[in-house]
């Protein structure tokens, strides 16, 4: 099996763990098990995480291809499985991964509590809104690793790719301006992707639609120029602190209040 293969399974893989790792945080948003399923949720459960898991299959493949032609990497996942020496590389981007992933969780926090000034809020218990911190966690392993495969390595990559074919530099590589725009493109989706999680418990407003889609764009920005700059992996470390931030402390800080 060649490391590429390897890499997929590796990915596939943390995936299912992330799609596992959600559930309990998604269900207390979504207020508990739903009501009246038309199915029992023993069966229903099973089948969505087939389902989710197809597509990051897919996602996951798609995004490695194409990452080659570009030259986005995953360095320390693809030196390790080719025997490389990849301990220093791990360190020298831990610092600028995880700092860049605080920052954004704070720029996010700052913002979100400005809007909130400006009457931008969610309809919703605190309850509800604020998981317990476990669960904040266990989702934050989601946010790293399987909407970075969707976002960055898929999406982005797919974008990159599409911008590459239009133009390229005189040496056959991706545009820096092609580049930047994908970041940007893939950013935005990334926010509007947070929409439907925001519906489940509260109606949306033009001024809500605005809030989360650019609170949301911040992160991916910043995940974005990490994938280019320095790997997949870089973007997973700093989205999974920037998470930390948004889902774990709050409820930590909640539940030292109560």
């Amino acid at each position: 099996m060649n490391s590429n293969w390897k890499l997929f399974i590796i990915l596939l893989t943390a995936s299912i763990f992330g799609i596992i790792a959600v559930i309990p945080y998604t269900l207390t948003l979504q207020g508990g098990l739903p009501q009246d399923l038309p199915v029992p949720i023993y069966v229903l459960r099973p089948v969505q995480i087939i389902q989710n898991t197809i597509l990051f299959a897919f996602a996951i493949f798609i995004g490695l291809n194409l990452a080659k032609r570009v030259g986005l990497e995953l360095p320390i996942l693809e030196g390790w499985l080719e025997g490389k020496p990849i301990r220093e590389h791990h360190k020298s981007i831990l610092p600028i991964s995880i700092g860049l992933g605080l920052v954004a969780g704070v720029l996010i926090t700052g913002l979100d509590y400005l809007f909130s000034l400006a009457g931008s809020v969610i309809n919703a218990p605190t309850s509800q809104l604020i998981p317990p911190a476990w669960q904040g966690f266990l989702a934050s392993f989601y946010g790293g690793i399987n909407e970075e495969i969707l976002l960055r390595l898929f999406l982005m990559t797919l974008l990159v790719w599409i911008f590459f074919k239009i133009r390229k530099t005189n040496e056959g590589k991706p545009s820096k301006a092609g580049i930047l725009l994908a970041i940007i493109l893939a950013a935005i989706i990334f926010g509007a992707g947070h929409l439907p999680t925001v519906a489940a418990i509260t109606a949306l407003t033009p001024i809500l639609i605005s809030r989360v889609i650019m609170l949301n764009s911040i992160g991916g920005i910043i995940f974005g120029w990490l994938y280019w700059k320095k790997g997949l992996e870089s973007a997973m470390i700093a989205h999974f602190s920037a998470d930390i931030v948004l889902h774990v402390i709050p409820a930590l800080l909640i539940g030292a209040v109560l």
